[in-house]
């Protein structure tokens, strides 16, 4: 039996939150390893998330730029999409951010072991080679991966995922996708915009439910402006296939419906990849969906094992993912000063056209918690710059405390929206006021201007109290 090394300190997954915990354990001179056994390294936002994604949306944000181009007087004749070097020019950049990882994590200054790790004991791992390692501390950040949520026949039939979609090299015909969240958004408005024609099916009543209703209309009507057929609210009764392609049948409005397409997308989620780590075997507790418990430290049910990104939340996002990773290694080592991912500060982004951004405490959280706060909203309609670059949809909304101004929360659908949240981002760090904002020059004509107009509201009500 081989000989079971020791460290002090041992990621398991070499993704965005186990690569940075690694990272900062060894400069803090702990002996470190990192286990993961995928196919290939780099995590799920650099090979299967973010930043393919990000690459082909943009692509056809430039696609559909071209094709509606008369409305700015501009004559585009053939523009249409070549899906094999579209391709090409995404598996060369994805391939280029992946090899940086490959050699980060072959060159840091801790251990890699490329192999699967599960539980033995809370202090042991047994390796898909055979080998056992041993560590004082444990990060878990094994991520997440596709869901199959029991609709009847769904379990049985050929579907794409994500990653079928991001890795397309042709155009499909048609596409029913499945869910209506931000991975169904944006790849539903993706395939649309590059040529397909796109049934998107959610079953809550409004798409990225998990935002205020109001912007996820704007979306909506953004959709279906560009020919999406939309169906929120529905109830899927059964789903088929054949050699002609996918049938799915469902309730909306009280009428039964049919859609048929020459493909299935299924975009209905991600669990928490932890199935295969046998949790159990170091008493480590995860909730029915196989998301692991944690406390504000990042520690699991066993002190001295913590679990950090998709795989304990509460938030699917890469830099949440880092920043908790090292408070977990800043934690374990009684590393001075450490504060808890503050929470109030999350951001969220949705790459679809129009944006939707997000940063701080929403008006529905703060209704539920019994907190007073003042609003202000101002459309992108009766903006000048969004006007003539013909990015009419949306508005940008502040949410304040009552009595100093201090910004609680924003909301922004729009052009740009995923740069411009970043306005209110670091105000919101700094415990700005809309007074701390207001007193910041703004360039005429800009996108981000049109941020003041909502300060000044709720600026103009507060003086008057």
């Amino acid at each position: 039996m081989a000989k079971t090394k020791s460290y002090d300190f041992i990621c398991i997954g070499g993704g965005s939150a186990g690569f940075n915990a690694a990272r900062l354990a060894a400069s803090l001179g702990q002996r470190t390893a990192v286990v993961d056994g995928a196919k290939e390294l780099g995590g799920l936002c650099i090979l299967r998330g973010c930043m393919p994604s990000k690459t082909l949306l943009y692509t056809a944000e430039i696609l559909h730029h071209a094709r509606t181009a008369a409305k700015f007087g501009l004559r585009v004749r053939g523009a249409e999409a070549d899906m094999a070097a579209v391709h090409a020019r995404k598996k060369k950049i994805i391939g280029e951010f992946a090899d940086y990882r490959d050699r980060a994590l072959h060159a840091g200054k801790f251990d890699l072991y490329r192999a699967f790790a599960k539980f033995e004991d809370s202090h042991t791992l047994l390796l898909s080679t055979g080998e056992r390692l041993k560590a004082k501390f444990v990060l878990i950040g094994t991520g997440s991966k596709i869901s199959v949520p029991p609709i009847p026949g769904l379990a049985e039939a050929k579907f794409w995922t994500s990653d079928d979609v991001l890795d397309l090299d042709f155009l499909p015909e048609s596409v029913i996708v499945l869910g209506g969240g931000i991975v169904a958004c944006e790849l539903a408005q993706f395939l649309r915009r590059m040529g397909s024609r796109v049934v998107l099916v959610q079953r809550s009543r409004n798409i990225l439910r998990d935002h205020s209703e109001a912007a996820s209309n704007v979306v909506q009507k953004a959709f279906v402006d560009e020919g999406i057929e939309l169906f929120a609210g529905t109830q899927i009764q059964r789903l088929s296939q054949d050699k002609r392609g996918t049938s799915v049948q469902f309730l909306h409005d009280g009428k039964l419906i049919t859609r048929r397409a020459a493909h299935l997308f299924n975009a209905l989620g991600r669990e928490p990849n932890t199935a295969g780590l046998d949790l159990h075997a170091a008493c480590v507790r995860a909730r029915p969906n196989g998301r692991i418990m944690i406390n504000r430290w990042q520690q699991t049910s066993v002190p001295h094992i913590y679990a950090a990104g998709d795989c304990s939340g509460p938030a699917e996002i890469v830099h949440i993912a880092i920043q908790q990773a090292e408070v977990a290694v800043r934690h374990a080592f009684d590393v001075k000063p450490i504060k808890p991912v503050d929470y109030a500060l999350l951001l969220n982004v949705v790459f679809t056209d129009p944006q939707l951004a997000t940063v701080g405490r929403l008006e529905s959280q703060l209704q539920e918690s019994g907190v007073e706060y003042l609003t202000a909203s101002y459309p992108f309609d009766d903006h000048g710059k969004s006007i003539l670059m013909e990015a009419k949809y949306g508005y940008v909304k502040v949410i304040a405390d009552p009595k100093r101004g201090r910004i609680l929360g924003a909301e922004i659908v729009g052009k740009d929206a995923g740069e411009l949240i970043h306005c209110f981002s670091v105000s919101m760090a700094q415990r700005g006021t809309v007074f701390d904002m207001l007193r910041a020059p703004w360039y005429h004509p800009t996108l981000a201007e049109i941020i003041t107009y909502p300060l000044e509201e709720i600026a103009d009500a507060i003086r008057a109290r």
